[in-house]
């Protein structure tokens, strides 16, 4: 029987049934549960319940909020597992790459306890005579987080902990794609003393989102997503005065020089390519490897690697890639891999047509490589966002580099080599946000922050750790003289 996910507005869950949206098991392709879309209304309650809650939670202290943080993590660390499985549920991704996952966002949550420390101010004393000049770090107001479907718990948890550490009051708006997940980070936080409106939960799809961009009692919107929508995201949240950050789409490229080691080459770029089913802003999906003989090699290694991962529902044990998360989705990926072969590319292993025993009705597709790919193909410049893995041969490193810093998108990229010169090179010049030398996946821990460059990135700050306090706060500078008593 199909279940009800309801919004969460001021602590109390609402099913709404007016205009209803499929959820969909991605390992069956059954639909599993509906969840109802919130209009004008609905925003608007949300929105009231967190200005009212403003008043109180912004003036509580921070050690006093971190306390209640505190508690958060502990009961994510004790719920892990059944966040896992909610994530695997609706999105798909194995029950060991959900857990980790989850345990990226319980180290954000981690990151805000130290919120005392991270909100304090500086102080100059005596910057003319009997003159000082401090800082501080002031809440915004209302904030509105839109998280995508490929991460349902870590991307909300890298948005609303950090917001309300600095002292706001937050709207989350998951992917109705898979949204229990977000509904039971709530109740968590809730359970933890995170007090009544500070953080509240509305459903939906397009029309949702437009509300709130617009909505004129939210100050400050989070939003992951495609380019095209986070740059709808940032033009329409600036018009309608709101601090906004807004992370795009990806095109990641890896240099593979010809010293690296052939065997841990492989593996990484399969994990990194074909993890969680390529649907991650972070997966490899362009290989640029110097030297035909070497590309040769690798490809030979990494091909029998592609073609016997275990693929299957994500909570069957020892499966390596699990769904991709719609049919929709799947048609997606499936139409990209039908223009790479018409491009001209080398298909060196298709996974279109994969279906598991007994699972043909799932949303699965099997790890797919392109070889021979050139910088004018759709299947190098467009995002596929599955698991499709594309070879780019090249001569030398500056050839591979200024491949890599043309492309439009610049979110993370690695380099694989032994030369330490060439990695510092690489580190230097090439132009993304994140950087991995011999680190495929190069996912900044908490207390650094995440961001790419160019058109995967629509704002000029990051995302959690200090970026987030920026975000999250507004500087307000003191300058100060007191007279002695007459």
């Amino acid at each position: 029987m199909p279940y009800d996910v309801p919004h969460i507005i001021n602590g109390q869950p609402i099913v709404i049934k007016e205009r209803n949206l499929n959820i969909y098991n991605p390992a069956t392709g059954e639909v599993i549960g509906h969840v109802g879309v919130a209009d004008q209304l609905l925003v608007d309650k949300a929105v009231k319940a967190a200005q009212s809650a403003f008043e109180t939670w912004s003036t509580t202290p921070p050690p006093q909020r971190a306390k209640i943080l505190f508690q958060y993590k502990f009961l994510l660390d004790q719920n892990i597992d059944q966040l896992a499985k909610l994530v695997t549920q609706e999105h798909g991704k194995t029950l060991a790459e959900a857990k980790a996952s989850v345990q990226r966002g319980i180290d954000v949550v981690d990151y805000t306890c130290g919120i005392p420390n991270h909100l304090k101010g500086s102080f100059a004393e005596e910057v003319a005579k009997d003159m000082d000049c401090y800082s501080l770090h002031q809440p915004l107001g209302v904030c509105a987080g839109i998280t995508p479907f490929n991460f349902p718990a870590m991307i909300a948890l890298w948005m609303f902990p950090m917001a309300i550490a600095c002292g706001n009051t937050f709207i989350l708006k998951p992917s109705e794609k898979d949204p229990s997940c977000s509904v039971r980070l709530i109740e968590l936080a809730m359970e933890a003393g995170v007090p009544k409106g500070v953080i509240n939960l509305v459903h939906g799809d397009k029309e949702t989102v437009d509300v709130l961009l617009m909505h004129p009692g939210i100050k400050a919107i989070s939003f992951v997503g495609s380019s095209a929508v986070a740059e709808h995201v940032h033009q329409t949240a600036t018009i309608h005065n709101k601090r906004v950050q807004a992370f795009g789409g990806a095109k990641n490229h890896c240099i593979v020089m010809p010293d690296a080691d052939p065997d841990q080459v492989a593996d990484a770029l399969v994990t990194s390519a074909y993890g969680s089913a390529g649907e991650r802003c972070m997966a490899l999906s362009v290989a640029t490897i110097i030297g035909e003989k070497f590309t040769d090699a690798l490809i030979a290694k990494m091909k029998p690697r592609i073609e016997q991962l275990k693929i299957g529902p994500g909570t069957e044990a020892g499966v390596e890639m699990g769904p991709l998360v719609t049919q929709q989705h799947w048609e997606r990926v499936k139409s990209y891999i039908d223009i790479g072969k018409q491009e001209g590319a080398t298909l060196v292993v298709d996974g279109s047509e994969y279906k598991p025993k007994n699972f043909e009705s799932g949303f699965f597709m099997g790890g797919t490589l392109f070889d021979h790919v050139k910088p004018s193909m759709r299947i190098y410049r467009e995002e596929i966002f599955g698991p499709v893995l594309s070879i780019v041969r090249t001569p030398d490193l500056n050839t591979a580099l200024k491949l890599v810093n043309e492309h439009e998108y610049g979110n993370g990229t690695a380099i694989f080599t032994r030369d330490g010169y060439a990695a510092r090179t690489f580190a230097e010049k090439v132009q993304a946000g994140m950087v991995g030398i011999n680190v495929p996946v190069p996912v900044p821990v908490a207390y650094q922050s995440f961001g790419g460059w160019k058109r995967s990135i629509f704002s000029d700050i990051g995302m959690y750790g200090s970026e987030a306090v920026r975000f999250y706060t507004k500087l307000k500078t003191v300058t100060q003289r007191w007279f002695p008593r007459t």
